[in-house]
């Protein structure tokens, strides 16, 4: 008489049990990332669509992608009847300062804090943290009063100095120069190197993925920046893209929605960002993930 006994299945078996529940979950885990991958991405095929359509055709059917007669005319309004030229060239001229100087002196207030020994720096690092979580709406108000009381209100560098340092900056940098090893600045000293020529020749060349993730946070911060720059300046000629923007949507045009207009005006507000962080993309991925393993 054969005795029947609960043998365990087999590796094979298992795999064959475990294969199609795998594609399926798999098929409705991609589902649901396209899913929301297209609820995201639907604005922009909007944006898109409507800068292309002619004024009723956009009144008319604004959540349509694709224009009934595709035509420029939006696009020749904003080079032609606003000051989209000058908006775009004061973004350009702040962006890149701005992108600069958080670099150079995030870099050195992040390195200062993660090799300098000094009184005071676990108290520094502790406000630099705290002031992270600041709503910078809270600053408004206060920045404004400084920049009238230093006389750098409606200026260019009433635009450009109070951006030139941010919290998050020095954070990202400090981790990152943490992770280098303390032994290659000792040979840089030993080599008679100073502080600051250890920091500049041998330890930043080191920081690239942290100063391109750096770069491409400054330069869309400043860039997008609308709070700053609307206590900041009143002359319509140092407007930012960003104020030009909400200048436009405010209807300073005229009446009529002017969809083509403002969201062609947008569209081209958007490419520089979005070309920097295609190009750096995977750098900046490095530099995020070297900075998380380190915290």
């Amino acid at each position: 008489m054969a005795v029947l006994t609960d043998r365990p299945a087999t590796p094979v078996a298992r795999r064959a049990d475990r294969g199609p529940r795998a594609r399926v979950n798999r098929i409705l885990g991609y589902a649901v990332l396209v899913a929301f991958g297209m609820i995201f991405l639907y604005p922009f095929v909007i944006q898109l669509g409507n800068s292309f359509k002619t004024e009723p055709d956009a009144a008319a059917n604004p959540l349509s992608p694709l224009p009934d007669t595709l035509t420029l005319a939006g696009f020749e309004r904003i080079f032609a009847g606003t000051n989209f030229p000058l908006w775009l060239g004061n973004s350009l001229l702040v962006t890149v300062l701005v992108t600069l100087g958080r670099v150079f002196f995030d870099s050195l207030a992040g390195y200062a804090l993660a090799r300098l020994r000094f009184r005071g720096r676990a108290g520094l690092f502790a406000a630099v943290i705290a002031v992270m979580a600041v709503p910078g709406v809270v600053l408004l108000i206060p920045k404004f009063l400084v920049l009238k009381q230093l006389g750098l209100y409606d200026s260019y560098a009433g635009l450009v100095v109070p951006l030139l340092a941010d919290a998050a900056g020095v954070f990202i940098m400090k981790q990152f120069f943490e992770s280098v090893p303390v032994s290659v600045e000792e040979a840089a000293r030993i080599d008679g190197a100073g502080v600051f020529r250890t920091f500049w020749s041998v330890v930043l060349p080191m920081a690239r993925p942290a100063l391109i993730t750096l770069t491409i946070l400054s330069f869309q911060g400043s860039w997008n920046e609308f709070p700053h720059s609307l206590v900041s300046v009143q002359n319509p000629d140092l407007f930012t893209l960003p104020r030009g923007l909400a200048d436009l949507v405010s209807g300073s045009l005229g009446k009529g929605t002017q969809y083509p207009l403002k969201l062609g005006a947008a569209l081209l507000a958007t490419i520089p960002v979005a070309v920097l962080f295609v190009i750096f993309q995977r750098y900046f991925v490095r530099g995020a993930n070297e900075g998380a393993d380190k915290g």
